[in-house]
């Protein structure tokens, strides 16, 4: 976005606050597709000159874009629009895939890697025995460093002895120890976000998130993985083809 592309016509018969008018526009700009993901938006004190309004009231309107998930600060550099993922439901693929599908740099912000006795819904889902050993994997899923999912990850000890081992792509060791998944089965749904969980992805407390089990399995019919997702719900998009049944 530069300076010519911008444009903003205040509505004189509109009560709400300026930085509202104005954050009303960005976000049906940014939603529209007018921007694309990753490009700049003005700065603030460039926002202010080409709107003739006060600095605060153009801090205040990327302040709210901010909130809403749909621009992110990096500090030195600016804004820039969020990154935004459309998932198919019907392919089983990485996170680490995904990102790399559509053009975007994939990270990892390693919180725990650990050998722990599995819990009781671990055990159940992975059809594993009492006091048998997991891994366990627990990390935020960045997407060109904005924090994208918080996610842990739990596999049976018996396949990966030493989390450690396990790099930026849980999916590309398992491929190279022979260990790779084939099918899943997947569960969505909404929740509201703890004061923990929000302070991990950077949003307000009570925000929705996508929450995801997800539990993997290998041609055998052996469960290799169980993996519990909390998604922004403002950087994700699920999609899934439909067709009627003859």
């Amino acid at each position: 976005m530069n300076q010519t592309s911008f444009e903003l016509k205040v509505d004189l018969n509109d009560n709400s606050p300026l930085y509202m008018q104005i954050a009303r526009k960005l976000s049906d700009d940014v939603k529209s597709g007018r921007y694309q993901v990753d490009q700049a938006l003005p700065s603030e004190r460039l926002l202010s000159e080409l709107l003739d309004v006060s600095r605060v009231t153009a801090r205040k309107a990327i302040d709210q874009l901010v909130d809403q998930g749909l621009v992110v600060r990096r500090r030195g550099s600016g804004n820039y629009i969020a990154p935004r993922i459309e998932q198919p439901l019907s392919n089983l693929s990485s996170f680490s895939e995904q990102l790399q599908q559509r053009g975007y740099r994939s990270g990892s912000r390693w919180l725990k890697r650990e050998v722990v006795i599995a819990g009781a819904d671990e055990q159940l889902s992975l059809g594993l025995s009492p006091n048998t050993k997991v891994a366990r994997l627990e990390r935020l899923r960045l997407a060109d460093d904005v924090v994208m999912a918080y996610e842990v990850s739990v596999l049976p000890y018996s396949v990966v002895s030493d989390p450690e081992a396990v790099g930026a792509s849980l999916y590309e060791y398992l491929s190279s120890i022979n260990k790779a998944p084939v099918r899943a089965l997947q569960h969505i749904r909404a929740m509201n976000s703890s004061a923990e969980l929000a302070e991990q992805l950077g949003v307000p407390e009570g925000q929705a998130v996508l929450f995801i089990t997800r539990v993997a399995y290998l041609a055998s019919g052996e469960a290799v993985e169980l993996t519990h997702s909390y998604c922004r719900s403002d950087h994700y998009d699920f999609v899934a083809e439909m067709r009627r049944a003859p």
